[in-house]
């Protein structure tokens, strides 16, 4: 399957630390090497960088720490296909209209037997089922709202039409808007903050060093969002089954706690909390 990449912060921030070890993984230190792609919110804007070749060895990944680019909200994906063919189509993060807004999205996972979208106002461009999973969230919500609602409103209703789609299979993903990025967990996704008193970092790929003391200032808050551990010494936050967070600005706003795999193999299903 793939991997997912998130960043939401309170300043702008560039991405390149945590980038270039998760790059890796598409080739080097993993097997996602069926493309990837990167995308950076810049006010009402997005900057979408997309490769059909492995992030390890992509010029245009190259480009993402040449770039250096600052954002409050990045979402990034290496792929290792399941369905659709290796092709820019198919590559993540998928963005669309809402509300007058951009949507970005990208998935990790598998689902079988989605609704046909063929239609429907919003429909794929590609053949993944990713792709369609996004057009078929966008329809729901446009439905659901005829006008943006709250956040909290958008944030519970993320979580229906979630809880519907994972019926057909495998479905991490990770959501922004450009003012919030919202996480759900179906087998694998982890999170840390960083914020004062910052300390130094040990990539686990490659063994690169940061010290984010000499980057970061007091009121700096950095949530990074992966399907696996980037680092191997800071506190990463284990995602369960069927969970959500909310996040803003680089705190954590709301979450819904999902439910241990080995509590599900056990039958002793349900939300253990929400908060």
């Amino acid at each position: 399957m793939c991997q997912l990449l998130g960043m939401n912060c309170n300043t702008p921030t560039d991405i390149v630390f945590s980038f270039e070890g998760f790059r890796r993984r598409a080739g080097l230190t993993d097997c996602h090497s069926d493309g990837f792609g990167i995308a950076f919110f810049e006010g009402r804007g997005v900057r979408i960088f997309r490769d059909n070749h492995a992030a390890s060895q992509s010029p245009i990944a190259d480009c993402v720490k040449q770039y250096n680019i600052k954002s409050l909200n990045v979402i990034a994906h290496i792929r290792k296909a399941t369905q659709g063919g290796v092709t820019i189509e198919n590559t993540h993060p998928f963005i669309r209209e809402i509300w007058g807004q951009n949507w970005v999205f990208a998935h990790n996972g598998n689902l079988k037997d989605l609704p046909d979208m063929s239609e429907s106002f919003c429909q794929p461009i590609g053949s993944t089922d990713s792709e369609t999973a996004f057009c078929y969230m966008a329809e729901y919500l446009k439905n659901r709202f005829r006008r943006k609602p709250s956040e909290m409103e958008i944030f519970e209703a993320i979580q229906d039409i979630t809880k519907e789609v994972s019926q057909k299979g495998t479905f991490n993903f990770i959501l922004s808007n450009g003012e919030w990025m919202i996480a759900h967990c179906s087998t694998n996704l982890h999170y840390l903050t960083r914020k004062a008193p910052f300390g130094k970092a040990h990539r686990i790929d490659d063994d690169g060093v940061i010290d984010f003391n000499d980057y970061a200032k007091d009121g700096d808050k950095v949530t990074i969002i992966t399907t696996f551990p980037l680092t191997k010494d800071e506190p990463w936050v284990k995602m369960e089954h069927g969970g959500f967070v909310f996040f803003k600005e680089g705190d954590k706003i709301a979450e819904v706690v999902g439910v241990a795999k080995e509590m599900e193999d056990d039958g002793t299903l349900g939300n253990r909390a929400a908060a």
